[in-house]
């Protein structure tokens, strides 16, 4: 009885061990869900797009989507959420430059048939080659927008390099909180390679901030976009209804007049 007890625990252990192994070494496959090559170039999605190449500091060469406008009043840096490339943040684009600001879509290593695996330290840096290459070529002021993930990659770089305005939608306290909400079985906290600590982030942030959430999100719980928003001492804006990716957060009114400061 003793000797089936011990090989009843081993077996026990083995399954726990292979688990929490395949969820550490796997992990960033379930937080990044890149899609390759969009098959278009900015031009197609808006006159006078251009696809611009991005430099890292760790030497990737990066392809985003870059709008000038003409007197632009500033320049939107768009950091993106963990999935799909530079063409779904299309309408947006179209939506902001129409209210007169120029508008980059950043496409992460990995994405949009960029080189490179995605990480947090990866994508600080593909965020600060975005600002660099606008400082050279919009000469206007810049305000940061992250959806989701990409609120904890531009909060990041608005400690070391503050914006004229960050506006956040739907972001998280940190990608442990988020984890757990879905992976309630694993100990995600102690997992994690990548912790993305927005709320924490938020605090040291020298610039206006606005937030925007849904009242219905399943991703992200409105709760924790408000707890980051109380972090910052930000503005908050809840869009009644609306789940994670709702179409009003690709060019719906409530964001984008947060975007252009209206």
């Amino acid at each position: 009885m003793r000797k089936k007890m011990v090989i009843g625990l081993a077996v026990v252990v083995t399954i726990v061990g292979v688990l929490f192994g395949g969820a550490f070494a796997f992990q960033r496959k379930l937080i990044y869900l890149p899609e390759g090559d969009p098959r278009l170039s900015a031009a197609d999605v808006l006159p006078g797009g251009r696809d611009v190449t991005l430099t890292t500091s760790d030497g990737l060469s990066l392809v985003s989507w870059y709008f000038p406008v003409a007197q632009a009043k500033a320049t939107v840096l768009v950091a993106p959420g963990n999935a799909g490339n530079q063409s779904h943040r299309a309408p947006m684009a179209r939506a902001l430059t129409a209210r007169g600001l120029s508008v980059l879509l950043l496409d992460y290593r990995g994405y949009g048939g960029n080189p490179g695996d995605p990480s947090e330290d990866g994508l600080a840096r593909d965020v600060r080659a975005a600002r660099e290459f606008l400082l050279r070529e919009a000469g206007t002021p810049l305000v940061y927008f992250g959806e989701s993930l990409g609120s904890a990659v531009v909060t990041e770089l608005a400690t070391e390099h503050p914006p004229s305005a960050l506006v956040l939608r739907s972001p998280f306290v940190d990608l442990a909180s988020v984890g757990q909400r879905h992976y309630p079985f694993l100990p995600v906290r102690w997992l994690l390679r990548d912790e993305f600590p927005t709320r924490d982030n938020i605090a040291r942030v020298k610039a206006p901030v606005t937030v925007v959430y849904g009242s219905a999100d399943s991703i992200v719980p409105a709760g924790q976009s408000r707890e980051v928003a109380r972090a910052a001492g930000a503005k908050t804006i809840e869009v009644p209804g609306a789940d994670h990716n709702d179409p009003a957060f690709s060019d719906g009114p409530a964001l984008i007049d947060a975007i252009a400061g209206r």
